[in-house]
């Protein structure tokens, strides 16, 4: 389901929003909406610090191994 929102926004903002928006193949709407769906949801969300959000799954998609090395290396 889908909302209608209206907001008000400076029209510089506007045009530099929708410029970008064309340049990567969507629409304002959708760049408002993926940036709302970035807001945290909870009070977990709002502790934890946001060095440590954009961190969060890089372990995941490297190597585990290969990280304890470079830590045993630097700190050992």
């Amino acid at each position: 389901m889908t909302t209608k929102l209206t907001l008000s926004i400076d029209d510089a903002i506007v045009r530099r929003a929708k410029r970008h928006a064309r340049e990567h193949g969507t629409s304002l709407s959708g760049l408002v909406s993926r940036f709302l769906a970035l807001v945290p949801a909870g009070a977990d969300a709002q502790q934890t610090p946001r060095a440590l959000r954009s961190l969060r799954g890089l372990l995941t998609r490297g190597d585990r191994e290969a990280h304890r090395r470079h830590l045993r290396e630097k700190y050992l």
